[in-house]
């Protein structure tokens, strides 16, 4: 079957331009995605890009030879730009540009301008390295798991390869004008594959927007609007998660239940705003101390809550870090000196048949013999059959008003 190559030019710019509005009014639909954007944005610069291309081969519009071919690496540009966006990176106008410009720097010397084969090998090779550039931004991209990533990765790095091989076909063909170096079969392959790439492209791109949407909506369902941590419903989903994870392990499980202490009080004398920053405070004391795997949450109120895959001795000292950290933290919070202190409860079971909530249920009553035992202290329950046992912090150690503003006096 013979294939018309300008029918397929004319084709492949009536859908990039398609395919672009329709990624630019999926953008009007969500602006929270910029990355949409500049991806639509990118298919309209290149449907305009291949258009300008075919004119330079019928009249001579009033633009440097070459502008065609640069819009596309341009667009090829703004593609692999908006990847990084799309993964919190910043857009780089310099490299973005610089597969266009270069282009047109070459189309003003005759022997590049007039030779089809220099012209074949140096886009084969623009539009292989934004391809390469791409699909890297993805590769490094490791916090995304999704099945869309893995999509969205090999379909730039086999577009990038698919352009290798032109080089090689230029180069053992005899020179000439135009892109006459390569047999007319091959133009028609390679321009159906880059039609199937911009599809495809386009499908993983609305695929990879609409996973991002949804993990966005479910991470602010599960997450405290305060603090930034993790809800009720949150903590508990992945605390779930972790022990399903290993149901079969004699691995260790503990939980840390933290009350900030006199919180009434702080409200009381200083208002709900300064314990709302309090409780801030505390939130990213608690994200500052622990261990990135270690799961936080907020109960409600004061009450915070940790899971961690580790034995009591370790959350113990866990804990206690906490415990001072916060102990200097929350000598003046919001302007105020306040001496806010917290305690801590920690019971551990093992991840196999682990109940979460009789769990926190056991560190809830470590807490509760904390602020017994006098506050500001850590209890643990080292096992279900154990009563908790105080780990005491000396009176000595107790911050008041009048001891911080002695201490910061000698300072």
């Amino acid at each position: 079957m013979l294939l018309d190559v300008p029918t397929l030019f004319t084709v492949s710019t009536g859908i990039v331009a398609f395919l672009g509005m329709f990624l630019f009014f999926a953008w009007i639909q969500d602006r929270s995605i910029r990355a949409l954007a500049w991806w639509a944005a990118a298919y309209l610069v290149g449907g305009a890009g291949v258009a300008l291309w075919m004119l330079d081969k019928s009249v001579s519009p009033p633009l440097p030879f070459g502008f065609g071919n640069a819009l596309l690496f341009v667009a090829c540009g703004m593609i692999w730009n908006g990847a990084r966006l799309f993964h919190g990176g910043r857009v780089e106008p310099l490299v973005l540009c610089a597969g266009g410009v270069v282009y047109l720097i070459a189309c003003q010397f005759p022997l590049f301008a007039q030779s089809g084969t220099h012209r074949v090998v140096l886009s084969s090779i623009m539009v292989s390295a934004y391809a390469f550039f791409t699909a890297r931004e993805l590769w490094f991209e490791r916090r995304n798991r999704r099945h869309a990533r893995w999509a969205a990765l090999f379909v730039p790095l086999l577009h990038g390869l698919v352009f290798l091989p032109p080089i090689a076909l230029a180069l053992t063909q005899p020179d000439g004008f135009g892109v006459a170096p390569l047999p007319v079969g091959w133009k028609a392959i390679f321009i159906l594959e880059a039609l199937l790439y911009a599809v495809g492209t386009a499908f993983i791109v609305l695929m990879m927007t609409k996973e991002r949407v949804e993990h966005i909506h479910k991470t602010a369902a599960a997450t405290d609007t305060l603090t930034g941590l993790l809800n009720r419903r949150g903590f508990l989903e992945r605390a779930q998660a972790l022990i399903a994870r290993h149901s079969s392990s004699d691995r260790q499980l503990t939980a840390l239940m933290f009350d900030l202490d006199h919180f009434k009080s702080i409200n009381d004398r200083f208002g709900h705003a300064t314990g709302d920053e309090a409780l801030r405070v505390f939130a990213k004391t608690i994200q500052n101390t622990m261990r990135e795997g270690d799961i936080l949450g907020r109960l409600g109120g004061e009450e915070f809550v940790a899971v961690l895959p580790a034995t009591i001795a370790d959350a113990e000292r866990a804990a206690e870090r906490v415990r001072a950290a916060f102990q200097i933290a929350g000598v003046e919070i919001g302007g105020h000196r306040m001496g806010a202190t917290v305690s801590i409860g920690a019971a551990c079971s093992s991840m196999a048949g682990c109940n979460i909530d009789q769990l926190l249920s056991r560190a809830d009553a470590a807490l509760y013999a904390a602020k017994e035992g006098g506050r500001n202290r850590v209890t643990c329950a080292s096992d279900e059959t154990t009563a908790p046992r105080l780990v005491a912090v000396p009176p000595s150690q107790h911050p008041t008003i009048e001891t911080v503003s002695d201490l910061l006096r000698a300072a």
